[in-house]
């Protein structure tokens, strides 16, 4: 038998701030290509065309007030704000751990306050919109995207390198 490694502890930190126990969830950024359909003359059906990457967002929570939430908010640089998820998966069969880390480079789009009442745990919830994204697992770089740069790497090859020297950039 076989189980799965389950994400047991994470941290994020926040433009070089560490937020350690002060932020209770977070959704992930995905990875997803923008596909269109394309059928051409001979061909007996349609295909799906990649046309490159689509807008990531990484959704997350910070409990309570956390003032440098602040700092880059509505700045005109598209990756102000930097971000570090750093997370521990465990296997409960063998104990084994994995270090993950996701580090995104983007913008906050939203800082909802949310509802505000005495006493009780309040929260900010925030969207940032991601240009940068890397994740590494035990150390080795799965996915690289650098939006503005047209890199986009997995386990590090670079598969927009050919477009870049096509483009002369």
């Amino acid at each position: 038998m076989a189980l799965p490694k389950i994400l047991k502890d994470f941290n994020l930190f926040g433009d070089g701030n560490n937020w350690q126990g002060q932020i209770p969830s977070l959704t992930l950024p995905e990875l997803a290509r923008r596909m269109v359909e394309y059928e051409g003359g001979g061909m007996e059906g349609p295909i799906e065309v990649d046309q490159g990457a689509q807008l990531q967002e990484f959704d997350w929570t910070a409990g309570g007030m956390i003032a440098e939430i602040f700092d880059s908010f509505g700045s005109p640089i598209h990756d102000a704000a930097l971000l570090r998820m750093t997370g521990s998966y465990e296997s409960d069969e063998t104990g084994e751990t994995v270090p993950v880390e996701i580090v995104v480079r983007g913008r906050h789009k939203t800082i909802a306050m949310g509802e505000a009442s005495k006493g009780d745990n309040n929260t900010i919830s925030v969207t940032t919109t991601v240009s940068y994204y890397k994740l590494t697992v035990d150390g080795e770089e799965l996915i690289e995207r650098d939006v503005p740069g047209m890199v986009f790497k997995v386990r590090g090859v670079d598969r927009y390198a050919q477009r870049r020297r096509n483009l002369g950039v």
